[in-house]
C-alpha cells in the first residue's frame, strides 16, 4: 500500500482520532484503501505515523458509517457495493425525499429554509476549491437538516444510513471533468424553488439531482486523477 501520509497532514487541534478518519476517509475516495481488502490497524498506523489505538478507533468510526467491516483477528474489510446496490439505494433515496421535500416547500418556515442558505452555499464554495472532503461533508450535513425540517426523526436517520452506504463514487471524476461545480449549484436551485413555494419544481429539482448523484457513481475516475484530486483535497483544508 503507498504511502498514507499525504492524507494524514492535519490540524493539531483536531482529536487524532478525527485526523486519522479524516485522512482514512481521502485514503478511501483516492483509491489507496481497497474495497474487498482488509487491512490492519498497526499496518495503517505505520503508514499514518501514528500509533494503532486511535487508527483502531477511527476505524470504528468509519463501521459505523458502513464503510468498513470488522474481520476478527485480522483488521477491517472495505466494503463492497455492487451496482446494483447503488440503485437500490437510489431508488430508496428517491421514494423518500422527493416526497418529503415537496411537503417540507408546502409547509416549512421559510426563515428555516433560508438558514440552510450558508450551507448549501459551502457546498458549492468547496467544490470550486476541490476539496472533496469538504463537499461530503457539507453536501451530508444540507441533506440530512433539510429532512430534518419534517419532523420525522426515523425518516433522517434512514437516509443518513443510504448514505453512508453508498457514499458519492465518481466524485473525483466528477471533478476532474469540471462538472461538479454545477451539480453543487443544484442545491441552491433546490432552496430557491422551496423557498418561493414551488412544490413541483422543488420535487422534480430533487428528483434530477438524485439522478445527477447516481450518474455521479457510475462516472469511474482513473486512478492518477483520483489522487490528484484527493491531494488537491487534502491541501485545501490545510490551508
Amino acid at each position: 500500500m503507498g504511502d498514507l501520509k499525504q492524507y494524514g497532514l492535519v490540524r493539531a487541534q483536531e482529536r487524532l482520532r478525527d485526523q486519522v478518519g479524516h485522512a482514512l476517509r481521502a485514503a478511501l475516495i483516492a483509491g489507496e484503501l481497497r474495497p474487498g481488502q482488509v487491512y490492519s490497524a498497526p499496518g495503517l498506523a505505520a503508514d499514518l505515523g501514528v500509533s494503532a489505538t486511535p487508527v483502531r478507533e477511527a476505524m470504528l468510526d468509519l463501521a459505523r458509517e458502513g464503510l468498513v467491516e470488522p474481520v476478527r483477528n485480522k483488521g477491517f474489510r472495505i466494503t463492497e457495493v455492487s451496482e446494483r446496490d447503488l440503485d437500490q439505494y437510489t431508488e430508496l433515496r428517491t421514494l423518500i425525499e422527493v416526497p418529503t421535500v415537496g411537503r417540507i416547500a408546502r409547509t416549512a418556515d421559510r426563515g428555516q429554509l433560508e438558514a440552510l442558505r450558508p450551507n448549501a452555499e459551502e457546498i458549492v464554495s468547496c467544490a470550486r476549491r476541490h476539496d472533496l472532503i469538504g463537499y461530503l461533508e457539507a453536501d451530508r450535513r444540507f441533506h440530512l437538516a433539510l429532512l430534518a425540517l419534517s419532523g420525522n426523526e426515523r425518516l433522517v436517520e434512514t437516509v443518513g444510513d443510504l448514505r453512508k452506504r453508498s457514499r458519492l463514487y465518481g466524485l473525483t471524476g466528477l471533478d476532474e471533468a469540471g462538472k461538479l461545480v454545477s451539480s453543487a449549484e443544484e442545491h441552491l436551485e433546490l432552496l430557491d424553488l422551496m423557498i418561493a413555494g414551488d412544490v413541483r419544481g422543488a420535487e422534480d429539482c430533487m428528483r434530477r439531482h438524485l439522478g445527477h448523484v447516481r450518474s455521479l457513481w457510475a462516472d469511474a475516475a482513473d486512478e492518477p486523477a483520483v489522487r490528484k484530486a484527493v491531494g488537491r483535497a487534502v491541501a485545501a483544508r490545510e490551508e
